[in-house]
């Protein structure tokens, strides 16, 4: 299992590298997601309820996402085209998969539900 530590470790080999490409900045995401799941273990599941964003995406004839959240994925993704963010999510579930099956497992339950 990985730990904790092993992610902070990992993370920082990501921000040290000299020059960054697409690869590293995916694999520092997977490495946040995965952080941000196990610190969500640490809270009490009413906490964890209450602090999730709610999320709205547009499905207007432009197919820009529009998501109504204050996280900095939102902020990121929002106007943008879903042609631009699907393929780069794509990637990260990709990624997610190698890293992490357990959760990469857990978000296909939670999309096919």
């Amino acid at each position: 299992m990985i730990t904790k530590q092993d992610l902070l470790e990992a993370i920082a080999e990501c921000q040290g590298v000299r020059s960054p490409n697409s690869n590293t900045a995916i694999k520092l995401a997977a490495f946040y997601t995965i952080l941000d799941h196990l610190d969500d273990k640490e809270q009490p599941a009413e906490k964890a309820v209450d602090s999730m964003p709610f999320y709205s995406f547009s499905n207007g004839e432009s197919g820009t996402v529009v998501i109504d959240s204050e996280s900095e994925f939102a902020h990121i993704i929002n106007g943008r085209s879903q042609s631009e963010i699907w393929p780069v999510m794509d990637e990260l579930m990709s990624t997610l998969k190698v890293m992490n099956g357990r959760l990469y497992s857990g978000v296909l339950r939670k999309l096919s539900q």
